[in-house]
């Protein structure tokens, strides 16, 4: 007898498409639990600005893995699909359904169809990998990889944190580059895992519209002082400078405006265009790729 199927609900979709209510109103019909799959939700530091759900919205239904990670802390698909199986797990075992709710489809894509089968990684390999990214700083990373790694380094920006840290950890671990473990067979996911997937899309006027006003509604909330609060912690050291959380929609415009280089006006038209350019890219792949 083969296992019963167990569904685990995905919503995903563009930034501002309106993916958190959804998610939400499907949590309340069926006893469900929000997962985050955004890789900027992962991190703490930018709740308003990364549109975590809100104290009110945690009240309603459980959420996981929402400001999970310190900023400092590097996330790549497989260590995602690490952190977010075991979470899927448990809350099936519960009786209760997961909805993997986010925007980042890498992720998604990751978890649906697997990953390569990777060894583990010693954590003391994974903590010199990161820590020699941060003494190098990524161009200097990426060209040491490059000596040892040719093929990765090649399809690997080098601004891409995370995966340039992969590649180096897996080689370093294993002896073999990242690419010859991506060339095998995927490690599928339990075959009684059903995946339910619902892409919200908006037509593009009205994603455009909801990705201009969110922006607004963040800084009436107190984004600008988050972004200051985040802003002082890069320059004091606690936090990197480079790391994704300092990548999230409008944090770098802000900082613009809050030392003085632009006006706020400037800040937010930019932020919003920023936002609505990165909603289209999603919308394109989820399109091409889901």
């Amino acid at each position: 007898m083969s296992a019963a199927k167990q569904n685990i609900h995905i919503i995903a979709g563009p930034t501002a498409s309106g993916k958190s209510a959804r998610a939400i109103e499907l949590a309340q019909q069926k006893d469900g639990v929000i997962i985050n799959c955004d890789s900027v939700q992962l991190y703490d530091g930018l709740p308003l600005l990364t549109a975590q759900p809100t104290e009110e919205d945690k009240g309603k239904v459980p959420h996981r893995l929402y400001g999970a990670l310190h900023p400092n802390d590097i996330c790549s698909a497989g260590n995602w699909c690490e952190i977010v199986k075991p979470v899927i797990e448990e809350v099936l075992e519960s009786g209760q359904s997961p909805i993997i709710t986010g925007g980042t489809g890498l992720y998604i894509k990751a978890l649906m169809e697997g990953l390569s089968p990777i060894p583990d990684i010693p954590e003391n390999i994974r903590q010199t990998a990161i820590q020699k990214q941060k003494e190098l700083g990524n161009p200097a990373f990426h060209a040491e990889l490059e000596k040892r790694d040719p093929v990765m380094a090649q399809r690997l920006h080098p601004s891409n944190t995370a995966r340039l840290v992969r590649a180096w950890e897996v080689l370093e671990a294993t002896g073999k580059s990242l690419s010859e473990w991506q060339a095998q067979d995927k490690e599928a996911p339990p075959e009684n895992w059903n995946f339910e997937v619902e892409i919200i899309m908006p037509e593009r006027e009205e994603l455009y519209k909801r990705c201009n006003d969110r922006f607004i509604q963040m800084l009436e909330m107190g984004a600008l002082e988050e972004v200051a609060a985040l802003g002082q912690k890069v320059e004091n050291g606690e936090v990197e400078s480079h790391v994704p959380l300092t990548k999230a929609l409008g944090f770098n415009h802000l900082r613009e405006y809050q030392h003085g280089n632009i006006s706020k006006d400037e800040a937010i038209t930019a932020s919003q265009g920023e936002t609505r350019r990165y909603a289209k890219r999603q919308v394109t792949w989820f399109r091409n790729q889901l």
